[in-house]
């Protein structure tokens, strides 16, 4: 068995909007949006009745996907933990930006959350985390070489 390439990462969302619009002040673009229901997807995804809307953003070069979903049928019985960071299980999503500084000031006007500091690792990188929609915690990596 051999693996080509991994397609996307998928995360759910309580706003699509406004997960979309800080994506793309990320930096990302929509590669396209769709309202998914039916027995296929139910089937996907072990739930019965999904009626969902998803929205699918992409990196300038085009090899890193996330897709977003908020789904309207069924209800969560649950939300995700906003665990701290050394939490089995917890995902994060990392982007290689220009400049660390400006991209946490643009993203804390769509409600960006610093975890921690922006730091730098000798002159190799400039590196922070923040929460995102949802708790969403993103990686900002600026390379200094």
């Amino acid at each position: 068995m051999t693996i080509y390439r991994m397609d996307h990462v998928g995360v759910v969302v309580e706003d699509l909007a406004a997960a979309i619009a800080f994506f793309l002040e990320l930096g990302l673009e929509l590669e396209g949006e769709a309202a998914v229901e039916g027995e296929w997807v139910d089937q996907l995804i072990g739930l019965d009745g999904v009626r969902a809307d998803i929205a699918v953003v992409r990196t300038p070069d085009g090899h890193g996907r996330v897709e977003l979903s908020t789904f309207h049928t069924p209800a969560a019985t649950s939300s995700a933990p906003r665990a701290p960071m050394n939490t089995p299980g917890i995902p994060r999503l990392t982007f290689v930006v220009d400049a660390v500084v400006d991209v946490l000031d643009r993203l804390r006007a769509h409600g960006a959350v610093l975890v921690g500091e922006v730091t730098q690792y000798r002159e190799i990188y400039r590196y922070c985390y923040v929460r995102g929609p949802d708790g969403i915690i993103i990686g900002l990596v600026e390379e200094l070489r």
